[in-house]
C-alpha cells in the first residue's frame, strides 16, 4: 500500500503533511514561512516528542534556548523536548520540514 499527496493541495503556513496523507505513526509537517516571520516559542514536554527540523528551501535561525542554530538546506537540527525552539526566517523566507517522535519512556 502507499499513499501519495501533492503539498500544492495543503493552504496555509503550517501544511500537517503526515495526517493529510494519512500516517499514524509519523507525525510531518512542512512550514512555510514568510521572509522575517517568527514561529512561536513551545517545547514539547507535554507530548514528549523530540523533533528534527529539515530546511528545504531559503535561510533562518531556529532557536533553541538562549541560542540561535542557523538554518539552510543540507542541515538537519534535532531539538528534545524539553528544550524551548522558536524558527526566524530569513530575508527571503524559509520553507522547512518538522519530523517528531514520542521518545521511548
Amino acid at each position: 500500500m502507499f499513499t501519495v499527496l501533492d503539498v500544492a493541495s495543503l493552504k496555509g503556513r503550517r501544511k500537517p503533511i503526515a495526517r493529510a496523507i494519512g500516517a499514524r505513526a509519523v507525525k510531518l509537517n512542512r512550514f512555510d514561512s514568510e521572509p522575517r516571520q517568527e514561529g512561536f516559542a513551545h517545547d514539547e514536554r507535554e507530548s514528549g516528542q523530540e523533533e528534527i527540523y529539515i530546511p528545504i528551501s531559503g535561510t533562518g535561525s531556529l532557536r533553541v534556548g538562549a541560542e540561535d542554530v542557523p538554518l539552510a538546506p543540507g542541515r538537519f537540527v534535532l531539538v528534545s523536548a524539553d528544550e524551548t525552539r522558536r524558527v526566524v526566517a530569513a530575508d527571503e523566507g524559509l520553507s522547512y520540514l518538522v519530523v517528531g517522535a514520542v521518545c521511548p519512556p
